[in-house]
């Protein structure tokens, strides 16, 4: 006969329970990133599988493979177009030392800077070269785990689609909610990735595209490198394409083209930041509205944790935290009127 009381034996599960969660979840800690892609990708290609399925009623496996094939086109392969970019252009500035001086320079005309402030200028650009080169190694050595993540992403990608059925109702099962609750924060999920995604990534794509389009109209080098660069720095709003045009538009007016470099400042911060606004207003109308707030403390939380794919999953983090925070309390709410219809009661 066992020396532990039935609710004892209860508790002592459930501590071994946490222990071996915490344990696994210590373990899994690598690829949490990966994780973290595989709910947000379910979340945007799970409309679409049911569409396939029970509207088209095509074969399920099929189904999976055929959206998982596209999602390499659209997502992988621009990420790889992106790091191949980068590269070349490591490898150009690294073949080339003194573009750095002559920049520094050329800037010195237009804005008149002290010793000190030329020696740290300087400084600054020794450890951007060293940075570079540490990033190269870096992503060679990473291209592993790069590649195991995307592996690990799309295998419980493909069965979460196939077993979609089991896999919600085991959420709905063992979610720390009411079942209202759950469908609640399932909606308010799905607008808020919407929102971040697709919504910050259409947003990103057209200040890129204005960006690259103004550059090449302007006779602005590597117009098609800076427009994608500007692309994935769109996701920090406001501070995000100023730090492309800005630089370049003084380096326009320092080689004295000032046509193009005011032109590029004009059309900048009157059209390219302020489409920012307009773009979001037509989104916050139909999925709901990310406050700018939320993205920029999203990115600096984000980046450390997941490196630039941060860009995303940081303001995800931070929107499903005050997501959560808000059902906590109006299930608090709910409790405390509850106690106090039953105090009533007691009392009558």
């Amino acid at each position: 006969m066992s020396i532990f009381s039935y609710k004892q034996r209860n508790n002592i599960t459930l501590l071994i329970i946490v222990a071996l969660g915490c344990l696994i979840a210590y373990s899994l800690q690598g690829i949490f990133g990966s994780i973290l892609s595989t709910l947000v990708l379910y979340t945007i290609l799970r409309p679409g599988y049911i569409y396939l399925v029970e509207v088209r009623s095509w074969n399920k496996s099929f189904s999976a493979v055929l959206l998982l094939f596209t999602l390499i086109i659209i997502l992988i392969l621009p990420f790889y177009a992106l790091s191949s970019m980068v590269l070349d252009k490591i490898a150009e500035l690294q073949n080339n030392p003194a573009y750095f001086k002559t920049m520094l320079e050329k800037v010195k005309h237009l804005v008149p800077v002290n010793g000190e402030v030329q020696s740290l200028v300087e400084d600054g650009i020794k450890k951007i070269g060293t940075w570079a080169t540490e990033l190269f190694s870096s992503i060679i050595s990473g291209a592993f785990n790069i590649v195991l993540g995307l592996l690990l992403m799309y295998f419980l990608l493909f069965f979460m689609l196939v077993q979609m059925e089991a896999f919600e109702q085991a959420l709905i099962k063992y979610a720390p909610f009411r079942e209202q609750n759950v469908q609640r924060f399932a909606e308010e999920m799905r607008n808020t990735t919407y929102a971040n995604v697709l919504g910050q990534g259409f947003i990103a794509l057209v200040q890129g595209s204005l960006v690259g389009l103004c550059f090449f109209v302007l006779g602005y080098t590597d117009p098609i490198f800076w427009g994608v660069i500007t692309t994935f720095i769109s996701f920090v709003p406001i501070l995000g394409p100023p730090i492309v045009f800005v630089p370049a538009a003084l380096l326009q007016l320092a080689n004295g083209n000032n046509f193009a470099g005011w032109a590029m400042l004009i059309f900048g911060f009157v059209v390219i930041i302020n489409i920012d606004n307009v773009l979001r207003f037509m989104i916050a109308k139909r999925v709901g509205n990310i406050h700018p707030v939320i993205t920029v403390l999203g990115v600096v939380i984000g980046i450390p944790l997941f490196g630039i794919l941060g860009l995303v999953f940081g303001p995800l983090l931070l929107s499903w935290f005050i997501l959560l925070v808000k059902i906590y309390e109006t299930s608090a709410m709910a409790s405390g009127r509850l106690e106090r219809i039953k105090t009533i009661s007691e009392q009558e």
